[in-house]
């Protein structure tokens, strides 16, 4: 849920009730404020300014308390804390062009890092540069997938947050006006990669649904689990296309979700990268090495942002 100025985190208002043992009811009658004042909190729409100043009255605390969920993972609360306060040049910007670029160059995408850095950071590009509709397209709807992971990264991995990963990054593309593409659904018709078969499409309900059971049933997931999903993942792929970057998206998610240092595949490794894919029943180590590998960089960059926090 987000939460803005004037905006309570639903959670947030319901430990400060916990802390006082009152009821939301009892906080209306006590306040003198409507049920559908609480039932707004409820949905994250925006209060007012009297309503905010009852609230942190009554409570006595400040506004960040209430609109706000404190994350006990530190690179998922900077990068929440940057995304909301639109914060240019940190972490979350630095996150967001080069897991973009890196992932959607290992697809095909012709853009460069500097092309994506500038939609990014001015949501233009140069109208000389011939970069074709739908990489413009699959960049910005990147952009806003990981914005989404960010937001739902505390949840539980399920088919839903898959399906919709999916249609975020292919809405409104070409292969959106295909009838048979399936944009946000499994896809329809048979596809391979590197030349292997891949799980038929009335297979793949069943497939994704165990893969998620086995998953989600684990008690610690470590990051060998995120990477044998993610492997399990590209194996069955469930979408018509697109399966890599959701699939990458999903591991950042997952890594946000169990406090594990994410890790950022870079296209310079693509080879490497598939290669660990195409092997992994045989040689899981291929795979391993380069996603800790991927881990290592984004170690650099997490390094380089503490180093500039420290000189402040």
């Amino acid at each position: 849920m987000k939460a803005g100025p004037n905006m309570i985190s639903y959670k947030g208002l319901e430990q400060k009730l916990n802390e006082r043992g009152i009821t939301r009811s009892d906080l209306t009658k006590l306040l003198g404020i409507s049920s559908r004042t609480i039932a707004k909190i409820g949905r994250g729409e925006k209060l007012s300014r009297i309503v905010m100043e009852k609230l942190c009255g009554y409570f006595s605390c400040e506004a960040g308390e209430l609109c706000r969920e404190i994350s006990d993972n530190p690179i998922l609360q900077t990068l929440r804390e940057e995304k909301d306060a639109k914060i240019s040049g940190g972490l979350y910007h630095e996150l967001q062009v080069r897991m973009t670029y890196n992932s959607n160059h290992i697809e095909g995408s012709r853009l460069t890092e500097d092309q994506t850095r500038q939609i990014f950071e001015t949501n233009t590009i140069d109208a000389g540069d011939g970069a074709p509709i739908d990489d413009i397209l699959e960049t910005v709807h990147h952009f806003r997938a990981i914005d989404y992971v960010i937001d739902c990264a505390d949840d539980v991995l399920t088919e839903e947050i898959i399906k919709k990963l999916h249609f975020i990054l292919k809405h409104d593309t070409k292969d959106s006006t295909l009838d048979w593409f399936a944009v946000g659904e499994y896809k329809k018709r048979p596809n391979m990669v590197g030349g292997r078969e891949t799980t038929k499409p009335k297979d793949v309900p069943a497939r994704m649904k165990a893969l998620l059971d086995e998953y989600n049933a684990k008690r610690a997931v470590t990051i060998s689990d995120i990477i044998a999903f993610h492997a399990e993942f590209e194996k069955i792929h469930p979408f018509q296309d697109g399966n890599g970057r959701v699939g990458r998206l999903v591991v950042l998610k997952e890594c946000m979700r169990f406090g594990i240092v994410p890790f950022l595949i870079e296209d310079s490794k693509k080879a490497f990268y598939y290669r660990g894919l195409s092997e992994w029943e045989n040689e899981k180590g291929w795979l391993t090495d380069t996603c800790l590998d991927g881990q290592d960089t984004f170690k650099r960059l997490l390094a380089m942002f503490r180093e500039e926090k420290d000189q402040l």
